[in-house]
């Protein structure tokens, strides 16, 4: 289980100093001015190899070899989750094989007592999340791992990571950014589509389309197609999807032959199975109901019925509610 301790406001001790590993090569994000950008929603790798001897934040047990990672907040604001996984330390006697985590707020310069803990201080030497206290809304805040020094070990763990961000106060995608509501249409409609919160909009596949680069696009697909679009938001690529459903028409025939010679016997109707849902209802001109079924699976073969018109009313179910009835008239020819 991962341990934790609540953070206090920090004083940065900025030590430039070889790896105890014997490396002089170091992570190009050991200090605070090149945290590398984490993005919500993906997943960065990472490695502590070889950092500065930074003293790190966690300091129950002593932790080293700092490195730095930043992201911002979207514009509404509340807790984050950190999530560092997949830790990876090579066998080396005497390292530890635990790392540690904890955010920070902070106006960025770097100086000494310029951060705070927004979350409690986590480590372990296996996937753990932090989450973090409630943040503000289009924030910049910061992730320090770093290596542990703890049960006997005599230095502390360099090992590689995965790292990512998410949460109610980190999500971009169905917060800032969106491709819009799914719709469904009947097949030769068209719909307008509304991309909302991006700075660019990329938009794939483009069959069907109007054009690209903006973010309402007429959108006339000849089949079902999910479209995604791509914007860029603080130095961030994010897509979202939108599924445009298309339905063909109903046009049932209006007259069917019940008489066995296998041609025209029963009342079939092209698209129904694409509403499985579907409820179709058919009555005789005095308004007497002579056939219901929702599926449709077993045809109407008019059994039993006089030749003659009848009336019927074929209601689609749709997950947003029911459509409008479509109603027409069937001849029934003996």
């Amino acid at each position: 289980m991962a341990r934790s301790l609540r953070g206090h406001p920090v004083l940065l001790m900025g030590v430039l100093a070889m790896s105890t590993s014997g490396t002089l090569a170091q992570p190009s994000n050991d200090d605070c001015s090149d945290a590398i950008v984490v993005c919500a929603g993906t997943t960065g790798t990472g490695d502590n190899t070889g950092a500065s001897l930074w003293p790190g934040f966690c300091t129950t047990p002593p932790t080293e070899h700092v490195v730095w990672y930043t992201f911002t907040t979207n514009s509404q604001g509340g807790p984050a989750e950190v999530s560092i996984n997949d830790i990876a330390c090579p066998p080396v006697a005497g390292m530890d094989n635990e790392l540690s985590a904890v955010v920070f707020s902070g106006d960025g310069n770097c100086t000494p007592g310029a951060f705070t803990s927004v979350g409690d201080c986590q480590q372990d030497s296996a996937d753990f999340t932090i989450t973090t206290d409630q943040l503000l809304p289009n924030t910049q805040y910061w992730v320090v791992v770093a290596g542990v020094m703890d049960g006997g070990a005599t230095l502390a763990a360099e090992c590689a990571f995965t790292i990512s961000v998410g949460g109610p106060g980190a999500d971009i995608i169905g917060v800032d950014f969106s491709a819009g509501e799914d719709v469904t249409i009947v097949q030769g409609a068209n719909t307008q589509l509304q991309a909302t919160g991006g700075t660019t909009y990329n938009w794939s596949p483009l069959a069907g389309l109007s054009g690209n680069g903006i973010p309402d696009p007429i959108a006339q697909p000849e089949e079902t197609t999910s479209y995604a679009v791509t914007t860029e938001i603080d130095g961030c690529s994010y897509t979202d999807t939108v599924i445009i459903t298309v339905e063909r028409p109903l046009s049932p025939p209006n007259t069917i032959t019940p008489n066995g010679d296998g041609f025209n016997d029963v009342w079939e109707i092209p698209g129904i199975h694409d509403h499985p849902q579907a409820t179709v209802t058919i009555y005789d001109r005095w308004g007497q109901r002579v056939f219901k079924d929702t599926g449709y699976k077993t045809p109407f073969n008019g059994e039993g019925l006089p030749s003659g018109t009848y009336y019927w009313v074929i209601e689609l179910s749709r997950l947003e509610g029911v459509a409008k009835p479509i109603t027409g008239f069937l001849s029934i020819v003996n």
